[in-house]
């Protein structure tokens, strides 16, 4: 299944591929994750790995994007420490960046369906989109954590924002000029 053949009715089947893809994703993320790169002289840091979780959703679908972001935090969390389900909202916030990702095909069609350009392009946008939304989960922590919603927006949400979206900007497009090929070797 490629960006350009998907659509409405296949986005949500869940194939061999879909479950393999899904946990190469989640795998690469989560063990990937240590690796952060601080913005010097303030509190953000660029997550390299975290352009897997819109790459997969963007070029395997909704289902791998959801898989690869919230099991790949999981796995990233555990590994760092943190414990796996300490902060399963932050995990979603990931999957549901993969997953608005996934949906691009139906809505960016100019980009997806185009030349290996406007899919690189599409990518970045269908990422970019995706972390502004997809992060929106995090004002769960109004509720779960007592934390007032201008501090979750300040110290919580902006500074994960910026980073990923500087990550997904540069890289996404990457990761397409990248797989296209693979997949065209691929039959896909």
């Amino acid at each position: 299944m490629t960006t350009a053949t998907m659509n409405r009715d296949n986005l949500w089947e869940v194939t061999s591929r879909t479950i393999v893809y899904s946990a190469i994703g989640a795998a690469l993320y989560g063990i990937l994750l240590v690796a952060q790169i601080p913005i010097p002289g303030s509190t953000v840091s660029v997550r390299p790995a975290f352009a897997l979780v819109p790459f997969f959703g963007y070029a395997f679908g909704p289902i791998v994007g959801f898989f690869t972001g919230t099991v790949g935090n999981a796995i990233g969390d555990q590994i760092s420490g943190w414990g796996a389900l300490t902060s399963w909202n932050w995990s979603l916030a990931n999957g549901f960046v993969g997953l608005i990702a996934g949906l691009a095909p139906m809505y960016l069609s100019r980009w997806t369906n185009g030349s290996l350009r406007d899919r690189a392009i599409g990518g970045a946008v269908a990422g970019s989109i995706a972390v502004v939304i997809g992060f929106l989960f995090v004002f769960t922590d109004a509720i779960l954590q007592g934390l007032d919603p201008g501090t979750i927006l300040t110290t919580l949400y902006l500074p994960v924002i910026v980073g990923d979206l500087i990550g997904t900007i540069i890289l996404v497009p990457i990761l397409v000029y990248a797989w296209e090929p693979v997949k065209a070797q691929l039959g896909r």
